[in-house]
């Protein structure tokens, strides 16, 4: 894949700022609501192209009005997954399945893409190498302990916390979770 069949977008919603990376296949990158512009190009740029526009502007707005808190389904966005794993892609197609404001544990996922909870370290790295959060929605996986593990962008867990909070999920004790 070359730079020039990337094109890329960027924007400022309500939770902050979004860079995206597109093929025609579907999304290639996003960043996680970034607190500028510059974070933001910055989480994308090892896949950035040469600035032009040319995400689709209904995914831009089913973006910002998930970032505004609105139950909008980000199901129908196509994802170029052509670099994946199999494991990868069924990793994250598991978590892409998730209802909004519920939870799954890593086990959840690994059982979900391998057929054992014994793989819920690699179902983990899945989650922390996802390219396209809040599409793929990562921030619905919890520990099997009930708690919130690690989160990217430069916020980190506060905005794993927020989000579930926006998807109607309270943090800590009360998160439910089916392992």
């Amino acid at each position: 894949m070359t730079n020039d069949e990337i094109k890329t977008e960027v924007f400022e919603s309500a939770l902050g700022w979004i860079a995206v990376a597109a093929t025609e296949r579907g999304i290639f990158r996003t960043s996680l609501p970034e607190p500028d512009r510059e974070s933001a190009v910055a989480a994308i740029a090892q896949t950035a192209s040469n600035g032009s526009n040319g995400i689709s502007e209904e995914i831009k707005r089913l973006l910002i009005r998930y970032c505004k808190g609105e139950a909008v389904s980000l199901d129908e966005i196509a994802i170029d997954d052509s670099a994946w794993t199999d494991f990868t892609r069924r990793a994250r197609e598991a978590c892409r399945s998730i209802p909004r404001g519920e939870t799954r544990t890593y086990g959840w996922l690994a059982e979900q893409a391998s057929g054992s909870k014994a793989s819920a370290r690699a179902a983990g790295r899945a989650m922390a190498t996802n390219p396209v959060p809040i599409i793929i929605p990562c921030h619905r996986v919890i520990g099997s302990d009930g708690n919130l593990h690690g989160f990217g962008g430069s916020v980190g867990l506060p905005l794993k916390s927020k989000l579930l909070a926006m998807e109607g999920r309270a943090q800590g004790g009360s998160l439910e979770k089916r392992s």
